[in-house]
């Protein structure tokens, strides 16, 4: 199954008017990340009325800031976490089937400079392809010196054995966010973004509802739900805390925050196609250096962080052991003034009872489901590869706990979302355009299709995320459907003011450029 157009616009005042339309939901989902949008999605497919709200823009949190990579977990198989990535390799399949103008193959090559390194990551990595079986991606291959710097020819040179190349996936995880809710949407679904849930809902013991507010113009609603789904990511505990106030229930935090960091430079430091994967730096932590949209993202960290901040900073420190590892594996080694843009990502680990949070190494990145006595379900954890499983087993404990009568489920595994193409169907244009997938030509029917503003922008791309993608600030377009603030936050703070015309334009209110300059500096600017 394939959404097809016709497109469907998103404006403003036509959501919030179904919003505050007196209707009881089947299941109402606060949060628009990768793990509530895919639970939209299945819930809307399968039949259930289905409202979504998110506080902020669609994926404006951990959801926006991943490192690109749709795996099967690779290091999940060094634990013996088998059942894990066999289910991580299944979902990586129907991604990149079900949204192939977002998610595609990628090559990785790990370098050697012990000579057991080859052979003893290499057997591990041949595992990881028979796991895969029928939805691998490509044969591992082990690498001799020459062949290595041949497909990595900014690897450092001194000591290099050889290497070990193997397949994974990559996408763009905001426009797959986006996709998802534009699915949901064509499905009967009603998402709302900038719309905060503010307080539940009970009758006696029993949650009923929530109450929410147009973070635009301040207007108070209130939603009545059969079963509500609590998908805030690292914020799930605020939530599950008011549910138990009003209960009178003891609520336990689940999740310790943990902060990943991620540095941009320009593709010089690595021009190549394939993907560069360090299994274990100075400190045993992973290193990548991923080709993405004709940049290099460097990362990651796991720092533990107890503040839930939206747009969390770098620790100087963690920046300076990007560097630093990057300085150890390419001969090319990027020097702070190379950087274009640092982001920051929240993981949600979920931490067991006991454990005091104090510390992310040991932490489940598998996410888990809970149901309280008033009926909340909660989820958190896990990651974008398997956002679609996660969706499903949501829905399985909302039929376990009595919320919703059991519907068949399934209906995602093969369900192509918005946007997805037939194989060599690619449609050209502009650069960038291909992100659009079937609807690039949409794109190229709108006023200013041919006028370039930088970067790989467009009038009509900016047009386009007005009109169909949600989209109401500087932000929005240049952080989440244009991905430029990730890429080069000079150029996205250089754009933000023809971006800012053309948005109130199309939807008349005001875009929040100011906001979005102080932004672009702290994108910019190395912490101290």
């Amino acid at each position: 199954m394939t959404f097809e157009s016709p497109l469907l616009r998103t404006q403003r005042a036509d959501l919030i008017d179904r919003l505050q339309a007196p209707h009881i939901y089947d299941i109402a989902i606060i949060g628009g990340g990768a793990t509530g949008l895919g639970v939209a999605l299945d819930a809307a497919v399968r039949g259930f009325s289905v409202v979504l709200v998110e506080s902020h823009d669609f994926a404006k949190g951990t959801s926006s800031r991943a490192t690109k990579l749709v795996h099967g977990g690779v290091r999940y198989l060094a634990q013996g976490n088998i059942s894990l990535v066999r289910e991580a390799l299944q979902e990586r399949t129907r991604l990149l089937a079900n949204a192939p103008h977002l998610a595609q193959p990628l090559p990785f090559v790990m370098p050697s400079y012990k000579f057991w390194e080859a052979p003893f990551y290499g057997v591990g990595l041949k595992m990881y392809d028979a796991l895969a079986g029928k939805a691998g991606l490509g044969a591992t291959e082990f690498l001799n010196r020459e062949e290595t710097l041949r497909l990595q020819p900014t690897a450092r040179q001194a000591g290099l054995k050889g290497g070990v190349k193997y397949w994974d996936g990559q996408f763009d995880d905001a426009r797959l966010a986006l996709a998802l809710a534009r699915s949901a949407a064509r499905a009967g679904a009603l998402l709302v973004n900038y719309c905060a849930a503010t307080g539940l809902v009970h009758e006696g013991e029993k949650l009923v509802g929530l109450h929410v507010a147009d973070q635009e113009s301040g207007q108070a609603l209130t939603l009545n739900a059969k079963c509500i789904v609590n998908a805030a990511g690292v914020w799930v505990d605020q939530l599950r805390l008011l549910d138990g106030q009003a209960i009178g229930r003891e609520v336990k935090p689940m999740v310790a925050p943990s902060q990943g960091v991620h540095i941009v430079v320009d593709r010089s430091f690595l021009p190549t196609d394939h993907a560069l994967l360090v299994p274990k730096t100075a400190d045993g932590r992973v290193l990548f250096a991923v080709p993405w949209l004709g940049k290099t993202i460097l990362g990651t960290t796991d720092t533990p962080r107890n503040d839930l901040a939206r747009e969390p900073l770098a620790f100087r420190e963690e920046v300076d052991f990007i560097l630093g590892e990057s300085a150890r594996y390419l001969s090319k080694a990027p020097q702070p003034a190379d950087i274009k843009s640092i982001w920051v990502g929240l993981r949600p680990l979920v931490k067991p009872p006991e454990e005091d949070g104090d510390s992310t190494q040991a932490l489940s990145r598998e996410h888990t489901v809970l149901v309280s006595k008033s009926g909340l379900v909660t989820v958190t954890g896990g990651k974008w590869t398997t956002y679609r499983a996660m969706a499903e087993d949501v829905l399985d404990n909302c039929f376990a706990a009595g919320l919703l009568a059991k519907r068949s489920g399934g209906v995602t595994a093969n369900l192509r979302l918005v946007g997805a193409q037939e194989a060599g169907h690619r449609i050209s244009g502009p650069p960038g355009v291909h992100l659009y997938g079937s609807e690039a030509r949409d794109v190229l029917a709108l006023p200013g299709a041919d006028r370039i503003l930088g970067g790989g922008l467009t009038e009509a791309m900016v047009r386009f995320a007005a009109r169909y993608e949600y989209a109401r600030t500087v932000e929005d377009v240049l952080a989440r459907r244009s991905r430029l603030l990730f890429l080069d936050a000079a150029l996205a703070k250089a754009l933000a003011g023809e971006v800012a015309e053309l948005l109130e334009q199309e939807t008349g209110v005001n875009p929040r450029l100011a906001e979005f300059l102080v932004l672009a500096d702290q994108y910019l600017v190395l912490p101290a």
